[in-house]
C-alpha cells in the first residue's frame, strides 16, 4: 500500500486490552509510581553515585506491574499491542523516566536488545538470553559508541571482532555503554568489525558478550549533564575477548543492518515517553503559575505566561500527531516505510519537549534550576535525547536526501 501525500491516515480504534491498560497504567502512576518517587530520590542520594545498586522501592514496583498485567507491553508478540496502542502508555511511563520504563520492563537499553534477539537471535541466544530478559531477571548492556571516533556515523566503529577457528577475540573501547554499572548486567551486545575489507555497510557485526567474559572490562560511570545514572553510562574495555562464534547475532556483516533494525523501534518508543515528560513538565507550569504571585498578580493572570502555556500546548499536541503517525505506519507498512517518519519524530520530540520543560524551568525561577523538582532531570536527558540513537543532523541529513530525490506532486 503506497502512502500517499497529504492522505490523512485512518487510524483503527484501540482495542479493549489496549483502553483496560491505559486505564490500568494510570492507576499504576497515580497509586503506585509517583508516590515512590521520593523513596527512590532519598535511596539513591544516600548511597552516592558510585553505587549503582536498585533501589528496593523499584522491586516493589515491577511486582505491581506484573500483577496488573503492565509487563513487557513495547514488544507486540509479548503484548499484542501494536505500536499505536503502545503509544499512550510509553507516554503515560514518560512521567515518571526513572520509574515507571523500568517497573514494566519498558526500559531501554533492555527493550532494544530483546527486540533484537526477539528478532534475530537464535532459538539458544533467545533460550539463554531473550527469556531471562523478558522475564526481568537480568539486564543487559549495549556497545556501540567509541571515544575516539564519530559513532553517529557507524562505519567508522573500530573495534576489531575476529574469526580466529571456533571463536571470535574482540578487541576495542567503547562508552556510554547504557546499563553496564548495573550489578544486575549480565550480557552486552557489541557491535564492532569483522569485515574492514568488505563493501562500507557491510564490515560490521553484532556479537553477544557475556559480562563475566575474561577481558571485559566495565570502567568509569559517565555523568550526563551532572546527572549519574543509576544503570550507568561506562567506559567499557574489550581486551581479547574470546566468546564463541555462535555469539553472532544475525549473519557475519549485518551488524550495520541490525543496528537499524534495533535503533528504529527504540527511537520512536523514546519519542513516545519524551511525550509524557513533556506533559509533566506543562502540569508543573500551570499548578506553579496558579500559586505563585509576582508584581501583584499571580503569574497566571500575566499574558506572556499564558501565551506560555498555550504554546507548549500546541507544540505538544502537534509532536504527538507526529509520534502516532510514524507509529501507525510502523504498523501498517512497517519500520522501512515509517523510517522518514520516525526520523521527523525524533527531531521534531526532543525539540518541543525540551521548549515545554524550559519554560517550566522559567516559571518555576530557582527552583526550576535544582533537584528539588524533575526539572532539570528531565531537561538534561530530553537534550541528550538530541544525540542518542542518531544526533539531530545525521536524520536531518536523512530526510534531505529523501526530499531530494521526491518526484513533486505537481510540475513547478
Amino acid at each position: 500500500m503506497a502512502r500517499l501525500v497529504g492522505m490523512y491516515p485512518a487510524y483503527p480504534p484501540p482495542s479493549a486490552r489496549a483502553v483496560e491498560l491505559e486505564g490500568l497504567m494510570r492507576r499504576f502512576l497515580a497509586e503506585h509510581v509517583l508516590p515512590a518517587e521520593a523513596a527512590y530520590d532519598a535511596y539513591r542520594a544516600a548511597a552516592g553515585p558510585d553505587d549503582h545498586t536498585l533501589p528496593p522501592v523499584v522491586d516493589e514496583l515491577k511486582k505491581s506491574a506484573r500483577e496488573l498485567g503492565l509487563w513487557n507491553l513495547f514488544l507486540p508478540s509479548e503484548s499484542r499491542l501494536t505500536q499505536l496502542e503502545y503509544a499512550p502508555l510509553a507516554e503515560l511511563t514518560g512521567w515518571s523516566l526513572h520509574l515507571a520504563p523500568e517497573a514494566t520492563n519498558c526500559a531501554a537499553p533492555d527493550t532494544g536488545n530483546m527486540e533484537l534477539l526477539h528478532l534475530v537471535g537464535t532459538a539458544e541466544q533467545k533460550e539463554r538470553w531473550l527469556e531471562p530478559l523478558l522475564d526481568g531477571t537480568i539486564r543487559s548492556g549495549f556497545a556501540m559508541t567509541e571515544p575516539a571516533v564519530a559513532s553517529s556515523d557507524a562505519t567508522n566503529i573500530e573495534t576489531r571482532i575476529e574469526r580466529d577457528g571456533d571463536d571470535y577475540v574482540i578487541n576495542g573501547r567503547k562508552w556510554f555503554t547504557s546499563g553496564a554499572s548495573d550489578p544486575r548486567c549480565a550480557v552486552f551486545v557489541v557491535m564492532g568489525k569483522t569485515d574492514p575489507g568488505a563493501a562500507v555497510h557491510r564490515q560490521q557485526s553484532m556479537v553477544i558478550v557475556p559480562r563475566d567474559t575474561p577481558g571485559v572490562t566495565v570502567g568509569r560511570n559517565v555523568p550526563v549533564f551532572g546527572q549519574w545514572d543509576q544503570h550507568g553510562h561506562t567506559v567499557t574495555d574489550f581486551v581479547d575477548v574470546r566468546v564463541p562464534v555462535a555469539n553472532l547475532l544475525g549473519e557475519e556483516g549485518g551488524g550495520f543492518a541490525a543496528a537499524q533494525a534495533r535503533l528504529g523501534p527504540g527511537r520512536i518508543h523514546h519519542v513516545m515517553r519524551a511525550l509524557g515528560a513533556g506533559e509533566r513538565a506543562l502540569a508543573m507550569t500551570v499548578s506553579r503559575v496558579q500559586e505563585r504571585v509576582a508584581f501583584g498578580k499571580p503569574l497566571a493572570d500575566q499574558g506572556a505566561v499564558r501565551e506560555r502555556i498555550a504554546e507548549s500546548r500546541i507544540a505538544l499536541d502537534q509532536a504527538r500527531a507526529l509520534c502516532h503517525h510514524a507509529a501507525y505506519v510502523v504498523d501498517s507498512e512497517g519500520n522501512k516505510a515509517a523510517r522518514h517518519l520516525v526520523a521527523e519524530a525524533k527531531v521534531a520530540v526532543p525539540r518541543a519537549v525540551l521548549e515545554v520543560i524550559d519554560r517550566a524551568i522559567q516559571v518555576h525561577g530557582g527552583l526550576g534550576v535544582t533537584n528539588d523538582v524533575p526539572l532539570a532531570m528531565l531537561w538534561g536527558w530530553h537534550r541528550a535525547m538530541r544525540l542518542f540513537d542518531g544526533p539531530d543532523e545525521v536524520h536531518l541529513a536523512t530526510l534531505a536526501r529523501a526530499e531530494l530525490t521526491r518526484a513533486p506532486q505537481f510540475e513547478v
